[in-house]
């Protein structure tokens, strides 16, 4: 059995977007399941929009997530493989030379539209004769040059969709090469998905379509076909398109945000399947639980309150070994970190929460009396956690009040907050000196 082998093929033309994090991170999942490998392949063969500084930062979001590849290859490095494989579909007589203008083009599928018909390429350079091709060249017109498609059904089995049947008669053969000579997206990553060995090919449903001339392409090319799987797509909370272009969904933007990559990666693994989306420990974790059957054909929904709420439990479920160092750039120790974490949703809420026992905190008095009361009451140390029952219990037999009266205006003395975390826990951190301050209504 052929080992599986896995890839993603992000382009360097902008930072990576929780999309193209998603299909990462699902290709890493399946492959590290199957004891396979996943290969990251940097896909600029753009030269007018792909940028050094934007592969940096794929290779740093990917590695933020863990996502670490076992094989890597930009395909700039590879267009001398691109031409080989070119020669040999012109030499089978399925790559050939079309010398219409983008202009030309366009006008030729509005006439289509109006009358009713599909805009599909209608093959009229294959009726040139050399002479027009000569004539076409000697106008210093360059030719691009389309993929001839077969013209029948391509079907596949998609490991996620189930049974797939496209009629390539519906399509125009696709645009390999540009006149300039570059090559545009398809040629590229079928002669890679062939050299490189790759098992299947896991990616959103947007390139259904797609699939069937890639099909067609590996077996002009003589090379073994790979499984498919095509995954439903991201759309907003509300159901609008997610937009590539909203920086906010980068990788990079949410990081600085505050979210946290295992929480990120428990999100994106569960969105859209018929697993509970909850917290993960660890990538292996997920690899564990991956299987295309859990992947849904609705539109998974995307939803910032969502990944919030679970980047919160992500946090309150890390041991203290894997933010140590973290919390200490924060000045936030172990001691503040265990009374605080339950109430942080980003692991720079517990650098604002440890204020609450360095201070300086403005208490808010709502009875004078009361604290002053209280005040008399606050036992000496050592305290620990049980201090805090012991002294409510105390002020309130001696006020006569309960429940939210007792307790209620003790935490806005003493924090200055409505809520906030377990004063139990909270109260021998900020310790009898600062408590007593703050009861008398100072800041301390």
């Amino acid at each position: 059995m052929a080992e599986t082998i896995v890839r993603v093929a992000p382009s360097p033309t902008g930072y990576l977007h929780v999309g193209n994090a998603r299909a990462a991170l699902l290709n890493y999942l399946f492959a590290h399941h199957a004891g396979g490998k996943f290969m990251l392949r940097i896909d600029d063969t753009d030269d007018t929009r792909s940028k050094p500084e934007y592969e940096a930062a794929i290779l740093e979001d990917l590695a933020w997530l863990g996502l670490r590849h076992d094989i890597f290859a930009r395909q700039s490095e590879r267009a001398e493989r691109y031409r080989e494989a070119a020669e040999t579909l012109k030499g089978a007589g399925r790559l050939y030379p079309c010398y219409e203008t983008a202009a030309e083009l366009d006008r030729r599928r509005k006439r289509q539209m109006a009358a009713g018909k599909p805009p599909v390429y209608d093959r009229a350079a294959l009726a040139l004769t050399d002479a027009q091709r000569r004539d076409f060249e000697a106008q210093g017109r360059k030719p691009h040059w389309r993929f001839k498609l077969s013209h029948d059904k391509v079907r596949w089995n998609d490991l996620i969709r189930g049974p797939v049947e496209i009629d390539t008669a519906t399509l125009s053969d696709p645009v390999l090469i540009r006149e300039d000579g570059r090559f545009l997206y398809t040629l590229p990553s079928v002669v890679d998905d062939a050299d490189f060995a790759i098992s299947h090919v896991l990616r959103g449903e947007d390139h259904v379509t797609n699939t069937a001339p890639q099909i067609e392409i590996f077996e002009a090319l003589g090379a073994p076909v790979p499984g498919f799987a095509h995954f439903a797509l991201f759309v907003a909370a509300g159901g609008e398109v997610l937009s590539k272009r909203e920086g906010s969904l980068s990788l990079r933007a949410l990081r600085e945000e505050g979210i946290e990559a295992m929480a990120l990666s428990a999100y994106l693994a569960h969105i859209g399947t018929s697993d509970s989306i909850e917290p993960a420990a660890s990538l292996a974790t997920l690899a564990q639980g991956f299987g295309f059957e859990k992947m849904g054909r609705a539109l998974a929904h995307f939803d910032r309150t969502e990944l919030s709420a679970l980047n919160a439990k992500t946090l309150h479920a890390m041991p203290y070994e894997d933010v140590s160092a973290r919390l200490a750039a924060l000045g936030v120790d172990r001691a503040v970190w265990d009374a605080v974490k339950a109430n942080v949703t980003r692991l720079s809420d517990a650098a604002d929460l440890a204020r609450l026992v360095t201070g300086p905190v403005t208490p808010v008095i709502e009875d004078a009396g009361f604290t002053a009361q209280a005040l008399t009451l606050l036992p000496p140390e050592p305290w620990d956690e049980t201090t805090w029952g012991t002294w409510t219990k105390a002020v309130g037999a001696q006020t006569g009040a309960k429940g939210r009266s007792l307790f209620h205006p003790l935490r806005l003395a003493l924090t200055g907050l409505e809520h906030g975390p377990e004063l139990k826990k909270l109260l021998p951190l900020i310790g009898r000196a600062r408590a007593s301050v703050r009861l008398e209504g100072n800041i301390a």
